[in-house]
C-alpha cells in the first residue's frame, strides 16, 4: 500500500525553496545578442518610417467677401424672425394666462354659497375613563 507521507528521492538535489541556480552567459554570448537585438530594432523602425514623404496639407478655402457678406446677412434675417417668433408665442400665450386665472377665480369663489356635504360625527366620543370601565366590566 501507497504511504501518506512524501519520500526524498536520491537522484533529487536539495535547494534552499524559492532559489534556482542561474546559468552563466558569456560576455561574448551577451554582446551577440545585444547587437542581433539591435539590429532587429533598426529593421522595424526602418519599416514604420514612410519610404515617400507626406503631401503637403491642403491649403484652408477662404470666402470671398461678397459670400461672406450674404451669409451674414441671412443670418441676421434669420435671427430676427425667429425673435419675431418668440416675442408672438409670448404675447399669445400671456392673454391666455390671465384668462384661465379669472376662470378657476370665479369657480372657486361663486356668488351663492354652496350646499356642503354634512360632516359625519364619531359615533359615541368616549373619554379614555370611561372606555376603561367598560373594559374593566366586560373583562370581569
Amino acid at each position: 500500500m501507497l504511504a501518506g507521507g512524501t519520500r526524498q528521492t536520491a537522484a533529487a538535489p536539495e535547494q534552499p525553496a524559492g532559489k534556482r541556480k542561474h546559468r552563466k552567459i558569456s560576455a561574448a554570448s551577451r554582446k551577440a545578442i545585444a547587437e542581433a537585438q539591435r539590429k532587429r530594432w533598426a529593421a522595424s523602425k526602418e519599416a514604420d518610417e514612410p519610404s515617400t514623404p507626406e503631401a503637403a496639407p491642403k491649403p484652408k478655402r477662404k470666402l470671398s467677401a461678397a459670400v461672406k457678406a450674404t451669409l451674414v446677412a441671412n443670418l441676421k434675417k434669420a435671427r430676427a424672425a425667429k425673435a419675431a417668433k418668440a416675442k408672438a408665442a409670448v404675447k399669445k400665450a400671456a392673454p391666455a394666462r390671465k384668462n384661465t386665472a379669472k376662470k378657476a377665480a370665479v369657480q372657486t369663489t361663486p356668488a351663492k354659497a354652496v350646499k356642503r356635504a354634512p360632516v359625519k360625527k364619531a359615533a359615541a366620543k368616549t373619554t379614555p375613563a370611561s372606555t376603561q370601565a367598560a373594559t374593566g366590566t366586560a373583562a370581569q
